[in-house]
This record gives structure tokens, C-alpha cells and sequence, in this order.
């Protein structure tokens, strides 16, 4: 019995040492074997030396198991920290998307500019760490890690240099082009000699991608689209007038006498304007007066640049590439992406000229627009949108009329003066075309130009009775 007892404990070492060195399949075929030797009762004791190899072979195969597990403890370590760090870098940048979000209204650019900021660091973040898992399955997941880490780090810089690479040579091919069509365009004027030869070269010279020089009938055009603005603006605004009930009669007389500018001006009556079908002219010469307040300043008087008369040409050329690259677009948006330009500045500056703040909140009960534009923002309200188109049309003309070489000169009808109509054009349409004797100048609606090439822009004028 107790033989029995020894060889069974001498059985279960033996199953143990098959199942750790040899495959399933053979431990089965052990296992049967050792059946078959259990049931011949013929049990075999080994030598100490081939125990101890046994064993030896056992504690090598406990090792390697316990190896690999290490090694798969590690992989599944390094898998959740690049996982946490991606968690939190989309955590942040969704928390800077909210902030951006939260910039727009109310209006912060510089809330903006941060939270920008704050998302492009995140996108890089994840971008960084994407590669370093590309790169790891790449190697293994081995060696090498300071190696890698530097790989790592250099890798966004390696890209950027690629980046800016690829634009110097797209800067370098433009730079040929323009040089190329320089040449051709001098080579051009060198060989004319007569007025027939230079309009051919004025012709070749407007050809595609090449900015032709700004012509008087644009000017006159850009005053057509001002006159159609400041009509639309005025609308507008006397009809908020209306609905505030203001005194309409009382309005036009206090922009009457503001617009008094003579001792005789005093003595002309303004019962012809007092009829409210004709207020409208009213209201239009007061905005006109302030809107073109500094026409004959290259900035409005914004600020004392004399650009225009240090360098006169290069500014020309500024103006009128200005004037090219602003004409197409909606001035809502332009403020919407820059909106402390010299545009927006201008802008800013009028609004408050044009809408005083008594004015604003009989109108609108608040002066929430004219806070947002005293801290340099834009409102987006139809009011204001109406008044950003005005004050585009405005700036172009403005752009115009310094890209112009000679610069057009500004004029303006006198209050109570004569009617002069290759100077003037009555805002009333008149019988025949001509004003009927005795009318005099009874305020000027908008200023007239008198361009280089003799075009005269008439100065439009509400006519009244002298008597």
C-alpha cells in the first residue's frame, strides 16, 4: 500500500512536467501511456540526475510563462497611458471649442485668439501621440526608446521646415512670373512711340493677374453706388424716426440750422423743407456732412500717416489694390474677421459721428450698439449692417480718389448761394430740367468732384425759393 501511495505522487509530477514542456496533444499521449503503465503495475523510479534535469526544465518554463506575462503587463501599461493622454487632449480641446463657441457672442477677439490657440496645441498633441503608436507598432514596441522619443519630438518641426520649404518655392516661381511680366510690360513701353501704340500697351498690360491702373468712370461709378447707399441708409432711419414718433418738422429744422454755414444762410426760410416727403433731403445732408468729414485726409484724420506724401506712387498703388481686394466682399464679414482694421476704425468712428446717443435710444430704447462700437466691435444688427454698407461705399470712393493721380477735387454747394448747373443737380426733379426763377441753394446733399481728365461728378443741392 504504501509502495501505491509513493508511485502516484510520482505520477502527478510526471503529468505536471508533460503539461509545462510538451503540447496537448502529447500530454494526452503521456497521459494514455501512463494508463497503460498503471494498469501493467509496472512503476519505474528514476535516478536522482534525470529528477534534477526534470526540474531544472520545470523552473525554466515557469520562467519563460512569467516572462511573457511581464512582458504583455508592460504592453497593456504603455496602451492605457497613450489612451489617457488621448482622452485628455480631446477633453481640452473640446473645452477650447466651447470657449470658442462662447467667444462669438458676445463678440471677444481675444477670447477667440486664445481658445484658437489653446485647440491647434491639442490637434498637435493627438497628432504627436498617433505617431509615436504608428511608430511603436512599427518597431515592436522595443528597444530604442530614447532613439524614438527624440524621432518623436523632431518629427513636427521636420514637417513644418517640409511645409515652409514647398511655400519659398511657390514664392520663388511667383517672384519669376512677376519679373517675367515686368520685363515684358517695359519692353513694351520702351518700343511705343506714339498715342496709338501706348493704348496697345495699356491693353496688354490689363491682361489677367495683372492689376490695370484705376480709371476716372471708376470713380464716377463708386459715386453712383455711394448716392444709392446714403438714399438706402436714410430710409431707414427716418422711418425709425417715425416709428419712435418723432417730430419730424422739428428734426429737419435743428439739421437745418446746424447746416447753417454764412450771416445769410440765417435769413433763408425752411418752410419748403418742413413738409415731411421732403425731410428726407434733410436727413441725407446732415449724414452726407458727416460721413465725408476728412474726405481730403488719406486716413479720415484717424491718425497723422503722410504716406501719401512721402511716397506717393507706392501708396497710389496701395489704394487702389485695397480698392480690388475690398470691392467684392460684404463688409459684415470683413468686420467679422478683422474688426480693428482701418476700416473697422473708420466705421466706428462715423456710427458715432452719424447716430448720437440720444438719437439711438429714442430709436431703440438702449444704447447697447453704441457701447459694443465704443469698445471697437460691431454690432450685428440691420441698423448697423445698413450703415456698414454706406460707410463701404464711402471707403472705396475714398481708396478711389487716392489711387487717382491727380487726386480729384472735392467741392460743395453753398447755403443760399446760385444755382450753377454744370456744377449742380437739383435732388427735386425740376420742369424742363431747369429750376424755376428765384431759387437759391437751400442745403447741400452731397459733395461734388471735379476729376483730372475735366469729368465733373455735379454736387447734388436742395433747391428753395428766395423769397
Amino acid at each position: 500500500m504504501a509502495a501505491k501511495v509513493c508511485n502516484f505522487s510520482d505520477l502527478i509530477e510526471r503529468v505536471a512536467a508533460s503539461c509545462l514542456l510538451h503540447p496537448l496533444a502529447n500530454a494526452r499521449q503521456d497521459l494514455q501511456n501512463i494508463d497503460d503503465d498503471e494498469e501493467e503495475q509496472h512503476y519505474e523510479y528514476k535516478s536522482e540526475e534525470e529528477e534534477e534535469e526534470e526540474e531544472e526544465k520545470r523552473e525554466r518554463g515557469v520562467e519563460n510563462v512569467r516572462e511573457g506575462t511581464v512582458v504583455s503587463v508592460e504592453r497593456v501599461i504603455e496602451l492605457e497611458t497613450i489612451m489617457s493622454e488621448v482622452f485628455e487632449a480631446f477633453s481640452a480641446m473640446k473645452k477650447a471649442y466651447i470657449s470658442l463657441q462662447g467667444a462669438h457672442c458676445p463678440w471677444d477677439p481675444e477670447r477667440m485668439r486664445v481658445a484658437d490657440v489653446a485647440i491647434v496645441g491639442e490637434m498637435r498633441r493627438v497628432s504627436v501621440l498617433r505617431e509615436r503608436w504608428f511608430r511603436r507598432r512599427r518597431s515592436g514596441g522595443g528597444g530604442g526608446g530614447g532613439r524614438g522619443m527624440v524621432r518623436e519630438v523632431v518629427a513636427p518641426y521636420e514637417a513644418a521646415v517640409e511645409d515652409l520649404k514647398k511655400e519659398v518655392k511657390a514664392r520663388e516661381i511667383e517672384v519669376e512670373n512677376l519679373k517675367a511680366k515686368l520685363k515684358n510690360v517695359t519692353s513694351n513701353l520702351s518700343s511705343s512711340k506714339k498715342g496709338k501704340s501706348l493704348r496697345k500697351v495699356n491693353y496688354i498690360s490689363q491682361a489677367p493677374q495683372v492689376v490695370a491702373a484705376p480709371a476716372p468712370e471708376l470713380f464716377e461709378a463708386t459715386m453712383s453706388l455711394v448716392k444709392e447707399a446714403s438714399k438706402s441708409f436714410t430710409l431707414m432711419l427716418l422711418s425709425l424716426m417715425r416709428a419712435a414718433h418723432w417730430d419730424i418738422a422739428a428734426a429737419v429744422r435743428s439739421i437745418e440750422a446746424a447746416s447753417a454755414n454764412g450771416p445769410e444762410s440765417a435769413t433763408i426760410g425752411t418752410s419748403s423743407v418742413m413738409a415731411t416727403h421732403q425731410a428726407k433731403y434733410a436727413l441725407e445732408s446732415y449724414i452726407s456732412r458727416k460721413i465725408f468729414q476728412g474726405f481730403d485726409h488719406e486716413t479720415f484724420y484717424m491718425d497723422g500717416s503722410l504716406s501719401s506724401l512721402i511716397n506717393p506712387d507706392q501708396y497710389r498703388r496701395d489704394c487702389y489694390t485695397q480698392f480690388n481686394d475690398m470691392k467684392a466682399m460684404d463688409p459684415v464679414e470683413l468686420l467679422g474677421i478683422l474688426p480693428t482694421c482701418n476700416f473697422g476704425k473708420f466705421c466706428c468712428k462715423k456710427y458715432l459721428a452719424v447716430v448720437h446717443p440720444k438719437m439711438e435710444e429714442s430709436l431703440f430704447g438702449d444704447l447697447e450698439q453704441h457701447r459694443q462700437v465704443l469698445s471697437g466691435n460691431h454690432p450685428r444688427s440691420q441698423f448697423y449692417g445698413e450703415f456698414l454698407r454706406l460707410a463701404k461705399t464711402i471707403w472705396l470712393l475714398h481708396l478711389l480718389a487716392f489711387s487717382l493721380d491727380p487726386a480729384p477735387c472735392q467741392f460743395e454747394a453753398s447755403r443760399g448761394g446760385e444755382f450753377h448747373p454744370q456744377y449742380m443737380v437739383s435732388v427735386v426733379k425740376l420742369c424742363g430740367g431747369k429750376p424755376p426763377p428765384g431759387q437759391i441753394v437751400g442745403f447741400p446733399v452731397s459733395p461734388g468732384f471735379k476729376l483730372g481728365n475735366g469729368t465733373v461728378i455735379k454736387a447734388r443741392v436742395y433747391l428753395v425759393s428766395r423769397s
